[in-house]
């Protein structure tokens, strides 16, 4: 299979706070604008703590769908890199990220030090040495300003400089009050604030005829004042959005300790973008140019008062500052640099339609919003689709999913959605539950679904957004033959929905899991898969589609993901078992499998999804018995040996495949370390016995009970639509 090449590759530490992670969604937005894909390869810094959780910008980004997250066991592959945050390189990295890629840019926004030492922060040789290691010798070395070029003087390159959209920055509306406002806003650090005392009330005054308000990092200020002026309003980082606070300021000033090399001041950018003039130190001039004020910090109370008494110079200098940022640093700044390096804008009839945006019209329809979980496999995920599929127009499926799959369904057609599970995040239970509650109430703001059908155990951020959007109506897709004595605690939650939609299962009379005790008021359907039996294809075709000869037997290995235990190591025997019985063997590799399978002599791998379209292609399988391929084996006919994975954490497949060989319709192993393997293949390739167990699956009669599934939904959503909620 062909691997996706991405336009363009950002690598970095993506849980920054502050300017790396905002220049980071500016510039992805203005690529997603112009049709470009792009993926985001994490890097975490040396210096950055464990447990931190990717900034809000970069979880917007992926939520959004304008950005992939790099699987980290998978090779990206990238018309263009661009890796930010030298800090990252100052140790070398415990694993080198796999990014391929026709040109790579190193973006220098951060000085190696300060007027005091200049290697505070790094030593560029050391870092130069770990990329050029990393990426090779060509890697072109771009510094974001004229500050950090004056102390790197050997960078070639043109300046990567920042980049905003100033139609994301519209100028507040707020009534002009009494008194001027003063503000500015940042991440909490004793550098970004002037030295002294004196300096600070200078720059920041404590008049009653003026208002001061600060945006993070207030308590550094408040701290070296000893006080806190009865004139300022301090707020933590992060308690309002930039652009909100903004809105409520009149004057951006910014002046901090005299020896930072500041490399760029992204938080000037915003402010000049959202129309607030902007009064800064003269080292700033070679980035604003005459858009800014510039003064010491003694001049700041004269220029405001001056300004703020002449209304329409304000206007002006407001305005000026918007038309310079547009011109210099807008989106066309930036795709234009990307065209240089190769990776230009797609024209507009081979881009993938944007996200809605705030104020567009109201969707004609109201979806069904489909939740998965980060499975093995892509078990949660099929199932949805599956039932997606045959949603009416009226009603069509948005799938969301923590699953590496998310790629999968989007090439099914579905509007995909990726939410970063807890395990990719790397972040806390009680944060990552937070994130996932903060996302899932965006989607429902943002795609106004009527239903929201969640396959997946009710996490505390699922069952918390439920809450929060009580107008919509939540159902749990619950999948039954949990293992016994597992998943009670979830069963408890099973309250927080409106209604439970429960798969069908064949071997149901086997099940001792806890859903069993909870069918009051459970909507059961048949076994719910992807495929009808006329969407099979015919056998001879399916032969020709996976490269297999008409005139011998072939069988094919799935024994599942690769991400719960270890499915490789029974794998050769079986093979060999299979060969010398005359068979073409094939394996079955997942579309999300985290590890390729080892080579197994006389055999080849097939990475198809759905695997099931070519079922009547095989003369044998021997499959784990999960539940979607279990179900699929025995309605399509396919003669099957269950080998059953016992590392699931609820599904009971041993419970499943000791049921279907009871009931005559497939062989199992259960424990495939023994003789017990060889001497089921030994019955399973033989003609008759295959033909046995295809007669007895052809008896069963069940159907596929995802049209049932997809009509009682869509019943829900009119009903919800009707309802006006």
């Amino acid at each position: 299979m062909t691997a996706t090449v991405h336009d363009v590759a950002i690598l970095s530490d993506f849980r920054y706070p502050g300017g790396n992670s905002a220049a980071i969604a500016a510039e992805v937005r203005a690529q997603a604008e112009a049709g470009l894909r792009t993926v985001l390869v994490h890097v975490p810094s040396p210096h950055n703590r464990d447990g931190l959780p990717f900034s809000p910008r970069i979880a917007d980004l992926l939520r959004d769908g304008l950005a992939e997250l790099a699987r980290p066991d998978a090779t990206t592959h990238a018309r263009l890199l661009v890796i930010r945050q030298p800090r990252i390189f100052t140790a070398d990295l415990a694993e080198v990220p796999r990014v391929r890629a026709d040109r790579t840019v190193m973006v220098v926004n951060q000085a190696p030090g300060d007027a005091a030492d200049p290697r505070r922060y790094y030593d560029f040789a050391e870092v130069r040495d770990r990329v050029e290691l990393y990426f090779g010798p060509d890697v072109e070395w771009a510094p974001i300003s004229p500050a950090i070029r004056a102390q790197l003087p050997g960078l070639g390159a043109a300046d990567w400089h920042e980049t905003i959209d100033v139609s994301e920055w519209t100028p507040g509306n707020r009534p002009r009050g009494e008194l001027p406002v003063i503000g500015r806003h940042g991440r909490a650090d004793p550098v970004k604030w002037p030295r002294t005392a004196d300096e600070l009330l200078l720059a920041y005054p404590d008049r009653p005829d003026l208002r001061v308000r600060v945006l993070g990092g207030g308590e550094i200020a408040t701290r070296l004042l000893g006080r806190r002026p009865a004139n300022w309003e301090v707020l933590p980082f992060g308690a309002q959005t930039p652009l909100d606070f903004l809105h409520g300021i009149d004057f951006f000033v910014y002046f901090h300790d005299p020896d930072l090399v500041e490399a760029f001041g992204r938080t000037i950018l915003e402010a000049m973008a959202a129309g607030v003039p902007a009064i800064i130190g003269e080292h700033f001039r070679p980035v604003f140019g005459d858009a800014a004020l510039y003064s010491t910090p003694a001049g700041v109370e004269p220029l405001v008062r001056g300004l703020w008494a002449d209304h329409e110079r304000y206007r002006e200098v407001a305005a000026r500052a918007r038309e310079f940022v547009a011109a210099r640093y807008g989106p066309a700044s930036h795709l234009a640099r990307l065209a240089e390096r190769g990776a230009g804008a797609r024209p507009a009839a081979h881009r993938a339609p944007g996200p809605a945006r705030h104020g567009d019209p109201a969707p004609r329809v109201r979806p069904v919003l489909m939740l998965s979980d980060n499975g093995a496999g892509l078990g949660h995920l099929s199932r949805l689709m599956a039932i997606g599929r045959r949603l009416p127009q009226a009603h069509p499926a948005v799938i969301a999913t923590q699953s590496y799959g998310a790629s999968v369904a989007h090439r099914e057609g579905f509007l995909t959605e990726y939410l970063p599970s807890r395990a990719v995040l790397g972040t806390a239970r009680q944060r990552w539950s937070a994130f996932l509650q903060s996302r899932l109430e965006h989607l429902v703001d943002l795609h106004r679904p009527a239903v929201v059908a969640v396959d997946s155990v009710p996490h505390d951020g699922i069952v918390a957004a439920a809450v929060a959007r009580p107008d919509v109506t939540w159902v749990w897709v619950r999948r039954p033959m949990w293992r016994r004595g597992t998943g009670a605690e979830w069963i408890a939650r099973g309250p927080a929905f409106d209604g439970i939609l429960e798969p069908g299962e064949f071997a149901a009379e086997a099940d001792q899991g806890p859903t069993v005790a909870d069918r009051a008021g459970v909507h059961t359907v048949e076994p719910i898969m992807l495929l009808d039996r006329d969407d099979l294809v015919e056998p001879a075709q399916a032969r020709a589609a996976l490269g297999l000869a008409q005139d011998r037997p072939a069988a094919l290995l799935q024994l599942g993901a690769g991400n719960i235990n270890d499915i490789a190591s029974p794998v050769g025997r079986i093979a060999a078992r299979l060969r010398e019985a005359g068979f073409q063997v094939l394996l079955a590799e997942s579309m999300i499998a985290t590890e390729p399978f080892p080579p197994v002599p006389g055999t080849e791998v097939v990475k198809v999804y759905p695997i099931s379209r070519y079922l009547h292609g095989l003369d044998l399988v021997v499959s784990a018995s999960g539940y979607n391929s279990f179900h699929e084996l025995l309605a399509f006919g396919v003669p099957a040996v269950f080998v059953p994975n016992r590392e699931t954490l609820l599904d009971d497949q041993l419970g499943r495949a000791r049921f279907a060989a009871a009931a005559g319709a497939a062989l199992c192993v259960e424990d495939p370390e023994s003789d017990e393997l060889e001497r089921v293949l030994s019955e399973a390739v033989r003609p008759r016995v295959r033909e046995q167990l295809a007669r007895r699956c052809a008896e069963l009669g069940f159907g596929n009970g995802a049209e049932a599934a997809a009509r009682w939904l869509a019943g829900l959503a009119a009903e919800n639509v009707r309802s006006g909620a």
